[in-house]
């Protein structure tokens, strides 16, 4: 799986195109599994800690995370048609970086708090509140189901070859 940067105009314009929900089919469940099964062990292999369907081509509103707490142990998301359903007024900055766009990063000024709504992988109604590090990880992949990316968002837009152990690569 393959994921899609934004180094070509037609690349670019796919990225920034708003996908549609995710008709949930119970029937056709196998090939949804092998989607989020091939996301996930893409993410792993460049070290991201979020992935959206269409940065690896698929036009759904998908997205999967995973994010380790503070004791350092890692739990998996999937959420089917996400919705953002409450932001708190506090905000925090802190440097993004996407695998779609690879080597830039910038800061970002994002709700702390959140309440996400969407499905799981089998059909059931959820509910997540999310703050810190998983919370912005929420948002920067609901951004990318939206079209919108990081970049336009960030200040102080810069180049690095390497990201730093505090820079989120999503």
């Amino acid at each position: 799986m393959k994921i899609i940067t934004n180094k070509k105009k037609s690349d670019d314009k796919f990225l920034r195109t708003a996908v549609s929900p995710l008709d949930f089919d119970l029937e056709d469940n196998k090939k949804l599994q092998q989607l989020i099964r091939d996301m996930r062990k893409t993410m792993r292999k460049v070290h991201g800690v979020g992935l959206s369907a269409n940065q690896v081509g698929v036009s759904k509103r998908l997205f999967i995370a995973e994010v380790p707490n503070k004791e350092g142990q890692k739990k998996f998301y999937t959420v089917i048609n996400p919705k953002i359903v409450k932001t708190s007024e506090e905000k925090s900055s802190l440097t993004e970086g996407c695998l779609s766009i690879p080597k830039w990063f910038g800061d970002v000024l994002r709700p702390r708090n959140i309440t996400l709504s969407g499905l799981s992988p089998y059909g059931k109604k959820l509910k997540i509140k999310a703050w810190g590090l998983l919370a912005r990880v929420f948002q920067h992949e609901i951004d990318h189901l939206n079209g919108e990316l990081f970049i336009d968002k960030a200040k102080n837009l810069h180049k690095e070859e390497e990201p730093s152990k505090d820079s989120p690569v999503v």
